[in-house]
């Protein structure tokens, strides 16, 4: 009898904080400068809106960003912070450049992946995220990392990917590409993180508990974003109640595994004498930090790479097949390159700019946060509160005229490239797909590195056809990825 009346009094006291604050917001943003947004009313905000578009939330914030006469908007949403969403250039580059220090990712933001991401350099700001920051970007500066990734790929690829797909290509069965990229992303990014193989490719294998986990506490995780009310969530996680539980109980194996692979390896560390090894594991064990820091960063690491690349591969296979001249423009610079190594690789300006374009219309990261930690203004004349949401819309902002022409939706790797056949300088924050400034994603160089390694090795071997013919839905989570997965056909190219 006890626990219900307790659940009751607490919703209720909930739900009056909520609507007391609900009513400040409205009343302070009618004192601001009107901008354009969803129909928002007092209390609920945008909430009637929000669920109506729910099954198209990219093209209802593009919609709304295309008709803004300075592609921003304002979005009020029950129990959560005012929301300023931009696809603006300008106001892009303040937020991750001129005024870096006033918008950290901040609680709000921090607290949806706390949990599981802890204190890993894409989950912190201050001082803590500086740390990390320069000690990463050390690393992923030296010549024998890049050196050890190209190495990693070239066993992971001819080893495992190239023959899983001739044998697809001689049974003929049909292969979900994307999960095939998915488990071949997740075992590189082991290999270069962690310096161990999972074998995740090995589909007669059931899936490690490793794996398993982090699929499940990122889906839990970003499920936490897309809450339309963050109260729900965050009362099921007091109470331990449904997803909650599983979260906790899925970061608790994430972090057992990995604190087993921390305890071996610094073994192995002291067995060799301190000698340091090429992953970045050992890298970091080599320094000055507590052991759970480095579990979270290697955490980090892990989540950013595992997804991110096999989305942006998925989506231009797809796209290739429906540009059939631009995937014999790839093939003719895969063919002119002597060798797959690092300075080869980062010269094949034609796939890069194809990785540009398709990553434009389908960025791996769909939208990013920040939090206000002081008023502002933004360069358009927005007005931004101290605690505010302030969100940068990457898939909005490739569909935007303003800032790609009137032919935006359309895949033309062309408008990377100028008339000398050399790659356009493209403002980040006009593109901030790895993000821009100081806080510009170190792993960038890299994952053009992998990506254009995987379609050199697979373009000149195999043709892929897909089964069905009608358009993928592109969904966003934590990373994006393509809804039902994509399912083609493997054909050995007659020339590969």
């Amino acid at each position: 009898m006890f626990l219900p009346l307790f659940l009751f009094f607490s919703l209720g006291f909930l739900s009056f904080s909520f609507l007391s604050f609900s009513i400040k917001l409205h009343l302070k943003s009618r004192r601001s400068t009107p901008i354009y947004g969803p129909s928002s009313y007092p209390i609920l905000g945008c909430l009637i809106s929000f669920y109506k578009n729910r099954h198209r939330l990219l093209d209802w914030y593009t919609d709304l960003l295309s008709k803004s006469p300075t592609q921003t908007i304002l979005v009020h949403r029950f129990g959560a912070p005012r929301t300023i969403v931009t696809a603006n250039a300008d106001n892009v580059e303040h937020i991750l450049k001129t005024n870096f220090t006033n918008y950290p990712k901040g609680q709000p933001f921090t607290e949806i992946l706390g949990d599981f991401l802890g204190v890993g350099i894409f989950n912190v700001d201050g001082e803590m995220w500086n740390t990390q920051r320069k000690l990463a970007s050390h690393e992923f500066s030296t010549k024998s990392l890049r050196e050890f990734v190209v190495k990693k790929l070239e066993e992971e690829v001819e080893t495992r990917l190239i023959p899983l797909l001739e044998t697809a290509a001689v049974s003929g069965r049909v292969l979900d590409l994307q999960d095939v990229l998915r488990r071949f992303a997740f075992d590189t990014i082991c290999k270069v993180s962690l310096g161990i193989g999972l074998h995740f490719l090995d589909v007669s294998q059931p899936v490690p508990p490793l794996v398993e986990a982090f699929d499940n506490a990122s889906q839990a995780c970003a499920m936490r974003g897309m809450a339309p009310v963050y109260a729900v969530w965050k009362f099921k996680r007091t109470f331990k109640l449904g997803s909650e539980s599983k979260l906790k109980e899925n970061v608790t194996q994430i972090h057992d595994s990995i604190n087993e692979i921390i305890i071996n390896k610094k073994q192995n560390i002291h067995e060799n004498g301190g000698e340091k090894n090429s992953d970045l594991l050992s890298r970091l064990l080599m320094v000055d930090l507590d052991d759970d820091v480095v579990r979270d960063m290697v955490i980090s690491f892990l989540m950013a790479g595992r997804d991110t690349t096999s989305s942006a591969l998925t989506w231009l296979f797809w796209l290739l097949t429906k540009h059939r001249n631009a995937e014999t423009e790839i093939l003719d610079e895969i063919m002119s390159i002597k060798a797959m190594k690092y300075d080869e690789l980062k010269e094949m300006k034609y796939t890069h700019a194809c990785l540009c374009e398709s990553m434009r219309l389908y960025p791996p990261v769909a939208w990013d946060s920040k939090h206000a930690a002081k008023d502002d203004i933004l360069p358009d004349g927005t007005r931004v509160y101290k605690g505010n949401r302030v969100t940068y819309f990457q898939c909005g902002m490739g569909r935007m005229e303003e800032l790609w022409g009137k032919d935006r939706l359309e895949f033309e790797a062309e408008r990377w490239i100028d008339e000398n056949g050399e790659l356009k300088t493209v403002s980040p924050y006009k593109f901030p797909v790895f993000q821009a400034g100081p806080r510009v994603c170190l792993g960038k160089d890299m994952a053009f590195i992998q990506m254009k390694y995987v379609l050199a090795a697979v373009l000149k071997r195999f043709e892929v056809t897909p089964v069905n013919v009608d358009k993928p839905i592109f969904v966003p989570l934590l990373s994006a990825y393509m809804a039902g997965g994509f399912n083609v056909r493997i054909c050995n190219r007659a020339n590969g």
